[in-house]
């Protein structure tokens, strides 16, 4: 497989709806489109990193950048066996998964079509439909959440996640799980919560569903489990200060 070019595109998209999450609220989004020519067929990526350095270290700029100046170069160099071979080809750079991700999506994107198969069936998939979630963000009323979560259930989703902040988090779990007892309900707070405020994250997690519960604490980690006094069968913590050994310890 030649790729012949490689085009980046911004474009920016209001929401139907804001989306809130601890580090505030969004009306609108700048999303980083990347496209390869490559005999004869386009194929098409998306960049997930977002507007800000907040939630991830990666954010547009840097991923732009990365792109333009280290990872299109590489990519054009010679010709590829499959998109499988980008990871390899992309190892020289560290880090900026996010950035390596847009752009080896599109490849992938190209040789589906190349081989006139869709992607999901180049990708070994087998399965025509699969069972998905769906991330609310903080509402302005508990009211107003619920009736989002009706929404989104109403529509097929099969797990909920719900953005949670301190002051925006026990009193909203506690109306959902009265309304819905049996749903598959995860909780992302993105950081929020501090040493201070640990103490009642194991209140948080008998409302959650313990295996998809996504917390990031900016703390000891002795602290945090000591706290919970349970078998967590997946935590996912910040790994900006947690040790790779810490995170063996906890999984």
């Amino acid at each position: 497989m030649k790729i012949e070019s490689v085009t980046l595109r911004e474009i920016h998209m209001p929401l139907v709806h804001f989306f809130e999450t601890s580090f505030g609220r969004v009306y609108s989004r700048r999303i980083l489109l990347v496209s390869v020519e490559a005999d004869g067929v386009r194929g098409w990526g998306e960049c997930v990193a977002g507007e800000d350095p907040f939630y991830s270290p990666e954010w547009t700029e840097t991923a732009w950048s990365t792109i333009k100046h280290y990872l299109a170069p590489l990519l054009l160099q010679s010709e590829l066996d499959a998109g499988r071979d980008c990871a390899s080809r992309f190892a020289r750079v560290r880090g900026h998964r996010m950035a390596k991700a847009a752009l080896e999506n599109a490849v992938w994107d190209a040789e589906a079509r190349q081989k006139q198969q869709p992607l999901w069936k180049l990708l070994g998939g087998t399965r025509r439909e699969i069972a998905c979630g769906v991330s609310i963000g903080i509402q302005d009323t508990p009211e107003q959440l619920l009736q989002k979560v009706e929404t989104e259930l109403a529509a097929g989703y099969r797990r909920i996640k719900i953005k949670v902040k301190p002051g925006w988090d026990l009193n909203v779990l506690e109306k959902i799980r009265a309304r819905w007892a049996d749903i598959v309900l995860s909780v992302d707070a993105n950081s929020a919560y501090t040493l201070d405020q640990v103490e009642h994250l194991p209140i948080i997690i008998r409302h959650g569903d313990q295996k998809l519960l996504r917390i990031g604490i900016r703390c000891h980690v002795r602290r945090i489990l000591s706290c919970f006094g349970v078998a967590l069968t997946t935590v996912e913590f910040s790994l900006l200060h947690l040790t790779n050994q810490t995170l063996a310890a906890i999984h």
